[in-house]
């Protein structure tokens, strides 16, 4: 017999809310046997939990029983034993052994306190811990059994959350309190991340859902193609924007959940990792705002495989949807990354990171494979050209995104996000060379040679190899050295090549990129000057002075060249790629402390070693100069020295200089203008102090101890001789005798009185330093006083 009805007013509001969304119609009714199963399945279900549920409850009060009366045996062991100790000690003896048995008595009695409190703190936390456990197991599984009878789940789905936060608060201050707890807090632990391991997928699942409701992502059609540079997103349709009601309601709920449980996941790693890294490292992308990215990226991927080609295309819709949603991100979800409290996250930082991180993502799988692929086979042909020319060309496309992207940031008021560490490898698509170091030395190759083809055209220039057609205003520094214009070339291609470099967001990768194409390229351009020397050396041997201007003006650029180069290691970028440089060396433990000095000494520059090749390459080419000039000077002087005898005689009639003695002058003076005129002031100043050391060495030697007498005559005539030739370098000093100490200290000791030298003294040290003899020996001074022929 069917039974009736309940009447309409016994039942409660909700039943009829029920009953009203469920049979609405006639119609409905055909389907109230299913919904009846359903209701009852639900009932058995409900049923069933809570049977676990007393259960669970029983063998908790159990166990709470068998702890309390365990603790309430340690008590009344612990209260039997004060009484004992109270009795002992009102009829204690007063000998000091039982005071001092007593007093172990009293230590073993505390020591038996602590441990009982020990125990019971232990099995309060054990039990505290058991029963959020248990919450947070029977939050998840009333979520999963929700989620499959399609009903709202939010409000268990929170619940789990918060009992997973109270229970991360409670290992917490386990940790940090009695780590010798560890087994307990590891229990814990396992029995969390089976709860996580349904919890987050099931969040993130109904993540999606909501998206693809609210109508995530969005068409790309619907950007706002009018103007690509224009930043402002209130023309694009942007279902962040439009969501109402429940949907928005749910939305945010949603994404609050899904941070709940991203910075709950983050303290459970650093707590489990406590000590073996910093908290950076636990730092993982917005969840969130990567499932906002992720299928807006899937839809636009179908737009690039079209454009495998023309990347130019790629880059420009990148942009354009970074730019486009970035403003939604601080109004619309910062604040609710506020509320949920995710500390140093934002909302617009994340969402450029993980656009410019997908880009990067595809570009390793898609693009560049593609571009390596084209070198291989070009390889093969023999035919480089087109596909060295499409990779060059993605790499410019590349490093003008991500400028645009770092204006993007910087114009939002975020500058110091890129001055933090690691931060710039978010937002920046040159990042892909990170995990592909193969791919960087691919593209240095492809740079180095690109650049040294062009090189190949600048030295092949003669007009380049002049300092014909300086511009004052621009290379007043390089007219000042005298370099010819191939110098400015190489100058000019290397500064492009470290403007390439700094696009790289690492310094480790911006180091190796610039010792793999900028150092060849300076060691290029040395072999080039090197090659030129070598060629007027061996056609004059540097005899003529088109040889030696040829030198010289190879001096003047290697000068210039290093010039610069110090100029630019004084920046931070290079002393930064210095540092980084020296510390990928592997450097055994025993030579740390030297190799330490070593590069402290060196200013860790990047360019260290080109630097000292250049200064080495100078030095070697002004001595070669010096060299020669003083190898030719020496032999028109042969004659001069050669003849002993003018020494006894006095200078030739019409004549303040010794007639032999001005053929080797006029060379020197000739080969001297010459190098002051191609050479630059610095090393020209080194050339004619190298010969005046040379000239000094060859006249004292051939002529003051060569035993020759010297009468009055002759010491009057070397006077004038010498007089004119310190006079030759008068030009460029104020007192050149300075600079020939032996021969004017020789001079000096031939022109002191008969009487000076009569002295016993003469050559001890006390006279020497009383005539001002300071670069001559005791022996030397002997010798030429020796000759010394006085004619009274």
């Amino acid at each position: 017999m069917a039974r009736s009805l309940p009447p309409y007013s016994s039942l409660s509001s909700n039943t009829i809310f029920f009953l009203n969304s469920k049979l609405s119609s006639e119609q409905d009714l055909d389907v109230a046997p299913t919904l009846l199963s359903e209701l009852r399945t639900e009932c058995d279900d409900l049923d069933q939990s809570l049977s676990d549920l007393n259960a669970r409850i029983q063998s908790h009060v159990t166990r709470h029983t068998s702890q309390s009366g365990r603790v309430a045996s340690l008590f009344s062991n612990i209260h039997a034993q004060l009484h004992g100790l109270q009795h002992s000690t009102s009829h204690s003896p007063s000998d000091g052994v039982s005071r001092r048995g007593m007093g172990e008595e009293l230590q073993a009695l505390a020591k038996e306190v602590a441990r009982v409190e020990t125990v019971r703190k232990y099995a309060e936390t054990a039990l505290k811990l058991d029963t959020l456990v248990g919450d947070i197991e029977d939050a998840v599984s009333s979520t999963l059994r929700r989620h499959a009878l399609k009903n709202n789940s939010e409000d268990t789905q929170k619940k789990a959350i918060r009992t997973l936060k109270l229970t991360e608060d409670v290992l917490i201050s386990v940790t940090k309190t009695h780590p010798q707890w560890e087994q307990l807090v590891s229990a814990v632990d396992h029995r969390v991340d089976r709860a996580l391991a349904i919890l987050r997928p099931q969040a993130i699942a109904d993540h999606r859902a909501l998206l693809v409701s609210l109508g995530w992502p969005p068409l790309l059609s619907t950007l706002n193609s009018s103007n690509q540079d224009e930043k402002r997103s209130n023309d694009v349709q942007n279902p962040l924007f439009t969501m109402q009601g429940d949907l928005k309601h749910q939305y945010c709920e949603s994404f609050l959940a899904l941070c709940g449980l991203q910075e709950l996941q983050r303290q459970r790693k650093i707590r489990q990792l406590a000590g073996r890294y910093s908290e950076v490292a636990f730092r993982q992308p917005l969840w969130a705002i990567e499932e906002l990215v992720n299928p807006l990226f899937i839809e636009a991927q179908l737009h690039f495989s079209k454009w495998i080609d023309k990347p130019e295309f790629i880059f420009a819709l990148v942009y354009k949807i970074t730019r486009d949603y970035v403003d939604s991100m601080d109004e619309l979800l910062q604040p609710l990354l506020d509320k949920a409290m995710l500390s140093g996250y934002s909302c617009r930082e994340e969402w450029i990171s993980a656009i410019v991180s997908s880009l990067s993502t595809y570009l390793a799988k898609e693009i560049f494979p593609s571009h390596v692929s084209q070198l291989n086979e070009e390889t093969i042909t023999g035919t480089e050209s087109q596909a060295r020319l499409a990779w060059l060309h993605l790499i410019d496309l590349m490093i003008a995104f991500d400028k645009r992207i770092r204006s993007l940031v910087v114009h939002s008021g975020m500058s110091l996000f890129l001055e933090e560490d690691g931060n710039l490898l978010k937002i920046s698509s040159l990042s892909v060379f990170c995990d592909r170091p193969d791919w960087l030395d691919l593209w240095a190759e492809i740079e180095l040679t690109d650049v040294l083809d062009k090189l190949t055209h600048e030295m092949a220039n003669d007009i380049n190899w002049s300092n014909e057609g300086q511009v004052a205003s621009i290379l007043s520094v390089q007219e000042d050295h005298k370099s010819p214009l191939i110098s400015g070339a190489f100058l000019q291609y290397l500064s492009l090549v470290v403007d390439r470099c700094r696009s790289l967001p690492s310094i480790s990768l911006s180091s190796r990129f610039i010792r793999l194409t900028g150092a060849p390229i300076i060691c290029k351009f040395l072999d080039c000057l090197l090659l030129r020397c070598q060629e007027a050396e061996g056609l004059t041997a540097l005899a003529d002075d088109t040889a030696l201007t040829k030198v010289a003006k190879s001096v003047n650029a290697a000068r210039y060249f290093e010039s610069v180069l110090i100029e630019w290691c004084e920046d931070v970028f290079f002393l930064e790629m210095g540092l980084s440089q020296a510390d990928q060396l592997e450097t055994p433990e025993e030579n740390i402390s030297t190799s330490r000095r070593s590069m402290e000494a060196s200013g860790n520059s990047i360019f260290d070693e080109e630097i000292r090749k250049l200064e080495l390459f100078r030095t070697e080419w002004v001595e070669k100069l010096s060299t020669v000039v003083l190898r030719g000077f020496d032999a028109r002087l042969r004659d001069y020295m050669k003849n002993k005898r003018q020494w006894q005689e006095k200078g030739e009639e019409g004549w303040t200089v010794s007639r032999s003695f001005i053929g080797a002058l006029d060379y020197l003076q000739g080969k001297m203008s010459v190098l002051e005129e191609g050479l630059n002031k610095n090393d020209f100043t080194g050339v004619w102090r190298s010969l005046a050391t040379g000239i000094d060495r060859i006249i004292f030697n051939g002529i003051l101890m060569s035993n020759a007498k010297f009468y009055d005559g002759g010491v009057e005539r070397l006077g004038n001789d010498l007089a004119v030739l310190f006079g030759a370098f008068g030009a460029w000093c104020l007192r050149p005798e300075g600079f020939f100490p032996k021969v004017s200290e020789g001079l000096k000791l031939l022109r002191l009185a008969k009487t000076q030298l009569k002295n016993n003294l003469v050559g001890d040290e006390r006279w020497l330093k009383e005539n001002g003899i300071r670069h001559l020996s005791p022996s030397q001074v002997k010798q030429i006083t020796k000759n010394r022929v006085y004619s009274d």
